[in-house]
């Protein structure tokens, strides 16, 4: 499957839409080398990520308040429950490359909302 939809995400991540169901829907997310995304929160969605290519860190903070700064590199698959807020680093050696799978499906930009970030 290749994706038939290019666009930038709200945190400044370049995406290309896989596949939508019912259920969720696919997308492939690119980072710059060097970059920092803006910080958003979700509304209502969950997402998993799976990590393709790069180096990075991951800010993210639940809804709790706890929060955690874990390394990202190819391999590496975790969950943003909804709620949570989370923000990315990237290495400057090479951009950060992800597949997400979004459930439900991304029901548009209205889902994000900026939050104050872990880096500026």
């Amino acid at each position: 499957m290749t994706g038939d939809e290019v666009e930038t995400a709200p945190d400044g991540s370049t995406v290309e839409r896989l596949g939508r169901v019912s259920g969720g829907s696919m997308a492939r997310f690119s980072f710059a080398a060097g970059s920092v995304s803006r910080a958003v929160r979700h509304r209502q969605v969950e997402e998993l990520w799976y990590v393709l290519a790069g180096e990075a860190e991951l800010w993210r903070a639940e809804a709790s308040g706890a929060a955690e700064v874990i390394a990202l590199e190819a391999g590496t698959a975790f969950a943003l429950p909804a709620r949570c807020a989370f923000q990315v680093r990237v290495s400057r050696q090479a951009p950060l490359t992800v597949v997400a799978v979004t459930m439900p499906p991304w029901p548009g930009d209205e889902e994000a909302v900026f939050v104050d970030g872990h880096w500026q």
